[in-house]
This record gives structure tokens, C-alpha cells and sequence, in this order.
């Protein structure tokens, strides 16, 4: 049943007029008023019917793309490939021709406010949403996302994931485009293994993230192929979490060379990360690689300006962003089953080299 203005008045115990004036924002009105009707806004779900060109049609011209961080190149590269397809020229003219508005929402990798923008992007009836990057794996959110994007699904609006899996419930997506984050996380460790490195370092994202989660799996998937780590302990003992930024990876490398002096690599759960953390072997009087090794994830634009250049894992991410934009605007066929693993490359650079023996 579709919720009126009248439903949040009443829930609200204000008059429809006031509802209007703090939905619109044009007329002064008392906090705690405003405050009632916002929660009554949400508690009901209440869709504003949006600018009066789109009264007309189910959806606005409106495209949300939401990041972690605009900051990090990982998100940035993916959300200027999908806006080159959602607002890129049309005809050359300079006369739009079906292009949409892409608007980036910056979450700051808060759960609370992925919700929220998706809530503002469903009172403005959103054509497409475009989330990039892991989510988070939290119960509790994971229902709550379920059920918005499900409603925005059956409004018109088009869903698509983009460098992040499916939600364990809920079929509203268009598409899927989750990266072989696994895969990749097993090749690195594997690639080190096979230089000779038996006592290896990971520093690791935010344990909530399912990127996190999942390039930690492909990590001890190699470690326990190769008979090491599960034994004794190690896989925990030398695994440091933390944000995905370069102080993390400064900060974790050093807990990790105090935890266990005789590690020869360090696996960064991205290139920014293994930055802070080619920071820290150096503040220690070490050399890379000839005294430790250290690898990274994702092969941002800077990885190969690093000195020495970075092993690393190499994600399409402007491809992958440019298909997600277009899967947005209906321009490409979805995959089969709407999920799509894309492959992760493994880049082997000069920041990696065998152990140092004796």
C-alpha cells in the first residue's frame, strides 16, 4: 500500500502542512517537529513524488553511485567509468540525449549512511543505483539493504553491485559484478610461497568488509596448501587488521615485525596499505625485498611508480565501472544469473624476491 503525506501527518501528530514544510525545506519549523516527522518519514518509508518532470515517468534522471572514500582510487576510478557511461556526451551536440545525472555519494564506509543515501535516492525515484566496493556483512544491515533496495527495485529503480557479491538475500539486482578477490589473495601468498617465504605477514581491512573477508580467505587457502600457518598459530598471530589507508599499513607492519622478527614478506590488503607498509620496513633499517618482501592489491595507478615497484593483484576497475554504468542505463544485457566474477591478475614487480638466507 503506498504511504501518503496524510499517513506521516498523522504518524507524526502534525499537520500535512507541516510535513510539507520539512520535506521541502522552505519554512521554519521547530526541531523536535522536524525531527518526529523525519522519523516518521522513515519509519513509514514515505517517497516524496521528486521534481515535477518526473511525476510523468516512474523514474527521474537521477543515477546514484555510491563509494567507500571519492579519495581512494579504488572507488574513484570505478565511479568515473560509470559516470563516463550514465552522463557521458550523447550526440556531440551538446543536447541531451537519454543521459542521466550520476551523483556521488561519499558513505565514508558507514552503513548508516549507505542507507541513508539510498533513501534520499529512493524519495527522488533514482533511475539506477550503482554501489561499488565490499559491504558490510553485519546481520542486521545486510536485512535492512535487502529490503530498501527491493523497494527501489520494484519502484523502476536499477540496481547493480559493482566490485562487491550479492547479497545472501534478496534478488532486486540488476547485476552483480563481484571481483575474484579470493583467487587473487591465494595467487599473491602463492607467488610468495614459491620464492621461498614461509613466515608471512598480512595486514588486513576492516574485518566487517567482505573484501576484507574474502582476500584473507585466498591468502590462507595458500598458506594451508603449502602445510603453514594453521599449526601453530600464525595465521592469526601474524595477521593485524585495520582501515584501508596507508597508516594502517605503517602501523600494522611494525606490530607484525614485533609480533615475529623472523618474517621475510608482508601482504597488504591493498597498494595503499602496502605503502604504509614499505614505510615501516625501511623506518626499520630493512630493504625491500632484499630483507623483506611486500605485496599489494587492487594495482592502483601508483603501484607501478613505487620504488620498487609493487607486486600487486590487478583489478579492471575502470572496466569494471564502466560496465556497471552501463548495466545502470540498460545499455548492456546482464549477465547470466545477473552475477558476473570478474578475473584478478597477478602483477609480479620488484618489490617481491626470495628470502635473504642466513
Amino acid at each position: 500500500m503506498t504511504v501518503t503525506l496524510a499517513d506521516v501527518a498523522a504518524r507524526a501528530r502534525v499537520s500535512p502542512a507541516t510535513v510539507s514544510r520539512v520535506l521541502n525545506g522552505n519554512y521554519p519549523v521547530a526541531a523536535s517537529t522536524r525531527e518526529r516527522v523525519l522519523r516518521a518519514v522513515d519509519d513509514l518509508d514515505y517517497v516524496l513524488n521528486g521534481p515535477a518532470s518526473s511525476l510523468a515517468a516512474a523514474t527521474s534522471d537521477l543515477v546514484g553511485i555510491l563509494v567507500n572514500d571519492i579519495a581512494d582510487p579504488f572507488f574513484g576510478i570505478m565511479a568515473g567509468a560509470a559516470q563516463t557511461q550514465i552522463g557521458g556526451p550523447g550526440d556531440g551536440s551538446g543536447r541531451a540525449g537519454g543521459e542521466k545525472l550520476a551523483v556521488i555519494c561519499n558513505t565514508g564506509g558507514s552503513p548508516e549512511r549507505e542507507l541513508t543515501y539510498l533513501t534520499l535516492l529512493q524519495r527522488q525515484r533514482a533511475a539506477a543505483v550503482v554501489l561499488t566496493g565490499g559491504a558490510v556483512e553485519y546481520p542486521d544491515h545486510q536485512a535492512a539493504m535487502a529490503a530498501k533496495l527491493a523497494k527501489m527495485a520494484d519502484a523502476g529503480t536499477r540496481i547493480v553491485f559493482c566490485g562487491r557479491p550479492p547479497l545472501p538475500e534478496g534478488d532486486a539486482l540488476v547485476a552483480a559484478l563481484a571481483f575474484d578477490n579470493r583467487g587473487g589473495g591465494r595467487r599473491l601468498t602463492e607467488h610468495l610461497i614459491s620464492l621461498g617465504h614461509r613466515r608471512i605477514g598480512y595486514v588486513a581491512g576492516p574485518p566487517e568488509r567482505t573484501t576484507t573477508r574474502h582476500r584473507l580467505e585466498g591468502h590462507r587457502d595458500a598458506l594451508r596448501g603449502a602445510g603453514l600457518g594453521a599449526e601453530d598459530g600464525d595465521e592469526e598471530r601474524l595477521t593485524v587488521h585495520g582501515p584501508y589507508d596507508r597508516r594502517s599499513g605503517y602501523e600494522a607492519t611494525l606490530e607484525i615485525l614485533r609480533r615475529d622478527p623472523t618474517v621475510t614478506a608482508v601482504v597488504a590488503a591493498n597498494d595503499t596499505v602496502a605503502l604504509g607498509a614499505c614505510a615501516a620496513v625501511r623506518d626499520q633499517g630493512l630493504r625491500i625485498p632484499q630483507d623483506i618482501s611486500v605485496a599489494g592489491f587492487d594495482d592502483l595507478p601508483f603501484s607501478v611508480d613505487a620504488v620498487p615497484a609493487l607486486t600487486t593483484v590487478r583489478l579492471p576497475l575502470f572496466e569494471a565501472g564502466a560496465r556497471a554504468g552501463r548495466l545502470a542505463m540498460g545499455k548492456e544485457n546482464p549477465p547470466p544469473g545477473g552475477i558476473a566474477t570478474i578475473a584478478a591478475e597477478l602483477m609480479i614487480r620488484g618489490s617481491t624476491a626470495p628470502p635473504r638466507v642466513g
